[in-house]
């Protein structure tokens, strides 16, 4: 598996994987993501940023994420948003690699970055109906925080974790 940084010529591919995403999320019953988020022009502005990151298997799109230090001001009612932190948003994994680590290594990437800033938390929430990452984050060392709505994702609840590295 390889993870790289993304570039504005993959944004058609990493749209493709949230049209397979999706769906399956919207069965489950988790409404965190729907035809209007995220969009191109989102992660266009993550690859401006330089925060997207792919993860690759064989040449294949397998995972995304956006790995950030934007706080949304609602996390303050969990975290102490003063404090610098690596904020994961936007993962997602296409249903043909799941299974397979993809989230656990963007995780990772995420914390490889943290390191080589020399931050030393690294943040994610999840939708309170997203059952896989909630069985994920804690596997990985992460610890959960609370629950917060977000104001752009109205109706929904989400939980929030964090990790604490060393």
């Amino acid at each position: 598996m390889q993870i790289r940084e993304a570039t504005n010529d993959d944004v058609a591919a990493v749209m493709s994987l949230i049209t397979k995403v999706v769906p399956l999320m919207r069965a489950s019953g988790n409404l965190q993501w729907d035809a209007n988020y995220p969009n191109p022009t989102v992660f266009e502005r993550d690859i401006a940023l330089n925060q997207l990151w792919l993860a690759e298997i064989d040449g294949a799109l397998a995972g995304v994420a956006a790995i950030t230090t934007t706080q949304d001001p609602e996390y303050a009612e969990v975290w102490d948003t003063s404090e610098q932190a690596i904020v994961v948003h936007r993962l997602a994994v296409d249903p043909e690699f799941q299974g397979k680590g993809v989230a656990a290594e963007l995780m990772q990437q995420a914390e490889r970055l943290a390191h080589e800033r020399l931050i030393t938390t690294i943040r994610v929430d999840t939708n309170t109906n997203n059952m896989a990452t909630q069985k994920l984050f804690p596997k990985l060392g992460f610890v959960l925080c609370g629950e917060i709505s977000l104001a752009f994702r109205e109706g929904l609840r989400f939980l929030c974790y964090e990790k604490r590295l060393k």
